[in-house]
């Protein structure tokens, strides 16, 4: 091997080391993003601000957006922003950042689910040291943030259902917090996927209305019939979807999109 060949690959290496490294702390920052609003919160904003500048992979509209939204997080009310979070994420479920909410509600299939992925975790070295049950999102995205980029785009790819429903039922609220679903689907060429839900989402019945609230304590009798049963295996062939699918080989895996001319960031968690 020549000198300039070995240079050459070294070279090759060295950038995409530094373009898989600005994409795990781009993961970091939209997990931040969804976090609950605080003083920590908007001390870091300025940072966030030039992670995303570097996200090449991202298309410059969006990323100015996310710069936006993290100026707001720096001007705003903090007491004002928590409120709105509350709002947003802690009454009712169509918005919840809870992943498997919106593939298994609250079934049995869930825990299982919830189970399996934690098993993913450990497998991979990933300890909890939160409080949060493993589906929720801005944990899971720090586990991505630890992944390889095949692992990245894989995950996402499976997700992308789900990101794609949130994103819409944020942008009904006009939450900011869209941009992040957004983004997420952004990084592997999905954004169209949202429109899909668009249409669907407006005929939703809101159910963070008092009234909606309120019915959450009229719940249904749960039936052990053999009906109930069918009911609930069907559900669980939809529900482990997730699960058995990321042991199956694809024949056209999502990948995250290339970086053109990326560069590096010297922004460190």
């Amino acid at each position: 091997m020549s000198v300039e060949t070995a240079m050459s690959q070294e070279t090759a290496m060295s950038e995409s080391a530094v373009v898989h490294e600005s994409t795990m702390l781009s993961l970091r920052v939209l997990a931040r993003l969804l976090d609950y609003p605080s003083a920590e919160l908007q001390d870091a904003a300025p940072e966030m601000i030039e992670i995303i500048a570097e996200e090449k992979r991202l298309a410059p509209e969006l990323r100015g957006r996310l710069m936006s939204w993290c100026q707001r997080l720096i001007e705003a009310d903090l007491l004002d922003q928590q409120a709105e979070y509350v709002a947003l994420f802690d009454r009712g479920k169509a918005t919840s950042l809870l992943l498997f909410e919106h593939v298994h509600g609250e079934s049995r299939d869930r825990g299982q689910a919830m189970v399996d992925l934690l098993a993913e975790y450990e497998a991979a070295g990933f300890v909890l040291n939160a409080r949060e049950l493993p589906d929720y999102l801005p944990l899971f995205l720090e586990y991505l943030s630890t992944q390889s980029e095949e692992q990245v785009g894989r995950w996402l790819g499976e997700i992308r259902h789900i990101l794609a429903l949130l994103a819409a039922r944020l942008e009904e609220r006009e939450a900011d917090h869209a941009l992040v679903p957004t983004a997420l689907l952004g990084l592997i060429g999905a954004e169209n996927d949202i429109h899909v839900h668009r249409p669907k989402v407006k005929d939703e019945e809101p159910d963070h209305t008092a009234e909606a609230l309120d019915a959450v304590w009229e719940e249904e009798v749960v039936r052990f019939s053999a009906q109930s049963d069918e009911d609930c295996a069907l559900q669980s062939a939809e529900g482990r979807r997730l699960a058995e699918r990321k042991h199956e080989v694809a024949s056209d895996p999502v990948r995250i999109m290339p970086a053109p001319n990326a560069t590096s960031t010297a922004i460190e968690r």
